[in-house]
């Protein structure tokens, strides 16, 4: 069935994706880059997008509020039910090294919710997209999330699993924490696990897409997520297979409140 919204959002988005795409490049890339904080790297890239997608999406619903990754924060957003939540390019490190795990990540949220989510990875020739109580598809296949019913085993994308966890088995990991969460919804991981305070714009295109395709997508804690809030932060995601949402949330509540606690 035809969706004139979702189609005119993917137009923009795949717009965003080609033009970093033209620029990007294998191997070390010779794009503009610096740390807007320790540790955190922006390149002009993630800049054009972010003013491309901006003047797109806010032509597509004028009446949506925005907050971006690299876009100064306005909390008259609070006033709106709906709202574009962007990352221009997830996945920085993958850009610039030149490496294919980088995404650009549009989601729509309304009353706190997405109803929208896409990620474009053109570098991996993907389009992911989901609509609230529709589904999810990757270049219009249908996505059916993980089915593990034992945490034992699970799949992660990790570049080395800590001592604690060698129980699970490490799978490739995309610099994108959204393409990462896009794995479980593809059924190519089980278990997606941060502790650490995250940014929404981050992981709410992608929490749609796996939770359209029948993953269970929380906070560290197990935790409902809501999106727009005034301090638009969560501490940390959790994306996996149903069945062992319990189990993984047990494992980790100890490392978490440790955190919270310092």
């Amino acid at each position: 069935m035809a969706d004139p919204l979702l189609d005119q959002v993917a137009a923009a988005v795949m717009e965003a994706a080609d033009m970093a795409m033209a620029l990007w490049q294998p191997g070390e890339s010779r794009v503009k880059n610096w740390e807007k904080s320790p540790g955190q790297l922006v390149c002009e890239v993630d800049l054009a997008a972010d003013r491309l997608l901006r003047e797109r999406l806010s032509a597509i619903d004028p009446d949506a509020a925005w907050l971006s990754e690299e876009t100064a924060d306005d909390l008259v957003r609070l006033e709106h039910d709906r709202i574009w939540l962007v990352d221009p390019i997830d996945g920085t490190r993958d850009y610039l090294r030149g490496r294919p795990g980088w995404a650009v990540s549009v989601a729509l949220v309304e009353h706190g919710e997405p109803v929208l989510g896409l990620l474009a990875a053109p570098a991996r020739q993907e389009l992911w997209t989901a609509r609230r109580g529709a589904g999810a598809w990757r270049n219009d296949v249908p996505l059916i999330a993980s089915c593990r019913a034992a945490l034992a085993g699970a799949r992660v994308p990790a570049d080395q699993l800590p001592k604690a966890d060698r129980d699970l088995t490490a799978v490739h990991k995309p610099n994108s924490i959204a393409l990462r969460m896009a794995m479980v919804a593809a059924d190519e991981a089980d278990l997606v696990a941060t502790i650490r305070w995250g940014n929404e714009w981050d992981i709410a295109a992608a929490m749609l897409i796996a939770q359209e395709a029948g993953a269970h997508v929380t906070d560290a804690l197990g935790q409902q997520l809501r999106f727009n809030r005034e301090h638009p932060t969560a501490f940390g995601v959790l994306c996996c297979a149903p069945a062992i949402h319990d189990a993984a949330v047990q494992r980790l509540s100890g490392r978490a409140r440790e955190i919270l606690d310092k």
